[in-house]
């Protein structure tokens, strides 16, 4: 079953609500591959479901650390850089972290694929103007289609 949702933000303060309704469905194993330009608002995203999770660190990108975890919410945040793993360096233990009953968000995914798992959530942001983003949703895991009508509705 393939979900597909696409959104519009008008700014970065829409852009974490909308991350807190995602952070509120999320549960431990939850990943989610987060794709887009620099400056698209891939932390400005993780961040509000950083928030959603209860997490009281402030999420700075990890791009020079590849990850970076937080642990003061409800489930812990695994937040990765697939960047700088674009060389064949990518397997990073990644089940690892997604068996050890965290979320993951993964930045730049399409450089470890190969090690997400097809149960995760896929998120593309593109910038429109300004502050205005497009915000495309794709998964093929049914415990996502609650979410998909709740952010619809909400955010329509």
């Amino acid at each position: 079953m393939k979900l597909q949702l696409t959104l519009t933000s008008l700014s970065p303060h829409t852009t974490r609500a909308i991350a807190g309704t995602l952070g509120s469905f999320l549960d431990q194993g939850d990943v989610i591959a987060l794709s887009g330009d620099l400056g698209a608002g891939k932390t400005t995203l993780t961040g509000g479901l950083a928030s959603a999770l209860g997490i009281k660190e402030h999420v700075i990108s990890p791009t020079f650390n590849i990850m970076r975890e937080y642990h003061s919410g409800r489930l812990p945040l695994f937040h990765i850089d697939a960047y700088r793993l674009e060389d064949g360096n990518a397997d990073i233990g990644l089940e690892e972290f997604i068996d050890d009953g965290g979320v993951s968000v993964i930045e730049w995914p399409q450089y470890i694929f190969e090690f997400i798992p097809e149960s995760a959530l896929f998120i593309n942001i593109f910038i429109l103007n300004g502050d205005a983003r497009r915000i495309e949703f794709n998964s093929d895991n049914a415990r996502f289609i609650d979410l998909f009508a709740l952010l619809k509705e909400t955010f329509k």
